[in-house]
C-alpha cells in the first residue's frame, strides 16, 4: 500500500444511479420547471427525490425550482395575513404573475441547457 494513499475511496453523490442523458436531463428539467406553475412546490419536489441523483443538470433546477415554489409558498402565507389591510390582495396578486412568468423563463432556460436562478428565491434548499 502506498504511504500517501487514501483510506476510503471518495463516493460520488450519482454512485448506483445510471445517468440520465444530457437531452432527458434538458426535457427532465424543464419538466421540472414547468410543472412548479400549475402543481406549486409538489412536482419540484418530486423531480428532486426522484431525479435529483440521475444527472448534476436535473438536480440544480429541481432545487432551484423547489426554492422558488417554496419561498412562494411563504409569500402567499404572509399576503393572506395582510389581506386584512388591501396590501395583502396586491402581493398576491403580484406573487401570482411573478410564478407564471419567472416558471416560463426558467423552463426556456433549463430547455436550452442553461441554469436558472430564480431573483427573488430564498435558498431552502442547497444543492
Amino acid at each position: 500500500m502506498a504511504e500517501n494513499a487514501p483510506l476510503v475511496e471518495p463516493v460520488s453523490p450519482y454512485a448506483g444511479f445510471t445517468q440520465l442523458a444530457p437531452s432527458d436531463e434538458k426535457l427532465w428539467a424543464a419538466l421540472i420547471q414547468f410543472g412548479g406553475i400549475g402543481s406549486g412546490f409538489i412536482v419540484p419536489l418530486l423531480g428532486y427525490l426522484l431525479l435529483g441523483r440521475r444527472g448534476p443538470f436535473v438536480r440544480e433546477h429541481a432545487v432551484s425550482a423547489l426554492n422558488w415554489q417554496l419561498t412562494l409558498v411563504l409569500i402567499y402565507f404572509v399576503s393572506t395575513i395582510l389581506m386584512i389591510v388591501v396590501i395583502g390582495y396586491l402581493v398576491f396578486l403580484a406573487a401570482f404573475v411573478l410564478s407564471i412568468v419567472f416558471g416560463i423563463i426558467a423552463t426556456q432556460h433549463a430547455h436550452r441547457g442553461q441554469l436558472y436562478s430564480y431573483p427573488l428565491a430564498i435558498k431552502f434548499v442547497s444543492v
